[in-house]
Parts: C-alpha cells; sequence; structure tokens
C-alpha cells in the first residue's frame, strides 16, 4: 500500500495529531520492506535446509556427522538462492488466487526454471558448478531434474497457503521504527556481503587460469579470501571440467 494513502487513513481515523511509530503497521502488504524480510528469512531457511540435508545424507552413507556450510555468501547463513526464490513465489502466487494443483505446476516450473539459470550462469561467469545431477534419474543438462521440480512444486504449495500468510503477519508485528532501521541496515549489509562473496568467487576463477591481480583490489582478495577461505564456506563448489 503506498505510504501517502496509509497516512491519510491513519489521519481520518485517529485525527490530525500528531502520528506515533505504533499507529502505522510496519511492511504492510506486498511493499519492498516485506519482500525484503522474505528474501532474508527464505535465505536462512534454504541454508539450514541444505546444512541438515548434507548432514543426513552423510550420516546414511558414513555413519558420520558432518555439518558443512551450504551458502550462497560468505557472511551469515545465507543461501540466497532460497531467498530470491521466495520473493519471485511470493509475487507471482500470492496476489493470485490460483487452485493448489495450479501452484505445484507454476512452482514447479519456477523452482527448476530458477535452479537450471543459476546453475548456468554460475559456470558461465565462474566456470565452477555446484551441484550436477547428470547422473540422477530424468535430469535436464544435469542442471535441474523432473523429480526435484516436483518437490520445488510441493514446497510452493506449503509456501503460498501456510509459511507466508504466517511470515506476513509476523513481519507486520515488527515495530515500525525497529523494522524500518533493521531493514535499511541489513539490505547494506547483504549488498556489501554479496558483492564481496561473489567477487572473490571470480577472483578464485582468475586465480585458477593462473592470472595475476592487475590492481590492488585483486591484490586484497588473493590476501583475505585465497582459496582455503573460500572453501570452508563453499565447499560443494567445483572447478568446471574441460571436457564439459
Amino acid at each position: 500500500m503506498n505510504k501517502k494513502i496509509l497516512k491519510n487513513k491513519i489521519l481520518t481515523k485517529y485525527g490530525s495529531g500528531k502520528l506515533s511509530s505504533t499507529s502505522v503497521v510496519f511492511a504492510q502488504g506486498l511493499c519492498k520492506q516485506k519482500l525484503f524480510l522474505i528474501f532474508l528469512i527464505g535465505s536462512i531457511i534454504g541454508a539450514y535446509y541444505e546444512q541438515i540435508l548434507h548432514l543426513i545424507g552423510m550420516y546414511i552413507k558414513t555413519n558420520t556427522i558432518v555439518w558443512e556450510y551450504r551458502r550462497g555468501v560468505i557472511y551469515g547463513p545465507f543461501n540466497v538462492i532460497y531467498g530470491f526464490g521466495a520473493v519471485i513465489m511470493t509475487l507471482l502466487f500470492v496476489p493470485k488466487n490460483y487452485k493448489w494443483y495450479q501452484i505445484i505446476l507454476y512452482g514447479a516450473l519456477l523452482g527448476g526454471g530458477v535452479e537450471y539459470i543459476v546453475s548456468f550462469l554460475q559456470e558461465t561467469f565462474t566456470h565452477t558448478t555446484s551441484w550436477d545431477y547428470s547422473e540422477r534419474f530424468l535430469n535436464i543438462n544435469g542442471r535441474t531434474t523432473i523429480p526435484y521440480m516436483i518437490i520445488w512444486g510441493i514446497f510452493s504449495l506449503i509456501f503460498v497457503k501456510y509459511l507466508y500468510p504466517f511470515v506476513s503477519k509476523l513481519i507486520e508485528s515488527i515495530p515500525y521504527s525497529i523494522g524500518t532501521i533493521f531493514t535499511k541496515i541489513m539490505l547494506i549489509f547483504m549488498i556489501f556481503n554479496m558483492v564481496i562473496s561473489w567477487s572473490a568467487i571470480i577472483r578464485q576463477t582468475l586465480r585458477r587460469n593462473n592470472v595475476p591481480p592487475i590492481t590492488n583490489i585483486g591484490k586484497f582478495y588473493d590476501k583475505y579470501y585465497p582459496d582455503e577461505y573460500l572453501a570452508k564456506y563453499f565447499p560443494n563448489m567445483v572447478p568446471k571440467k574441460e571436457n564439459d
């Protein structure tokens, strides 16, 4: 809802006196603040989902407990692919009154599409891969699979029908002044986080190709974000095979 319209409604209801921050609902409707917080929440849930899934898989295979980072950035438990996916699902599905099977179908196409595009972009710009489904059943160029797409569709249904209403109310319950300040701080932090993280990965690719740093920025990345450091946060990211 437009802030000016919201303010006028509040003035109509409560009079023309000075408004307190408690009179205004924070992040009401599908506004930028709510979408950004959904991005953060989706990124956090995605990171821990991947880490728990990996832990279970390793325990089944090796009978050992392995807690390994599964992130999309260096700083903080954020797997931003899930965050972007949550925002896209919110924008495409929440305003519409889709039936449950439509949400599953569109969610499957969306999830598989995002997974495919992200895999392609990562391989193109960093010459690395974080997943390869070439040996999986009904895979699509090794970037996604039909069974995984169905899982994305089910996730979409759960998100739209159950998670989003709960998260939306939770976000709107945040005091206006606190929510506004927190959102601004986290927005600046995440922009910095993504720029640093992805630039470090690109510089890593250049190092692997024996390209020396030309500027002080490259030297900075080589010193503070060497391969050993990045391997801690992106353990499943491997160089693309030459014959792929």
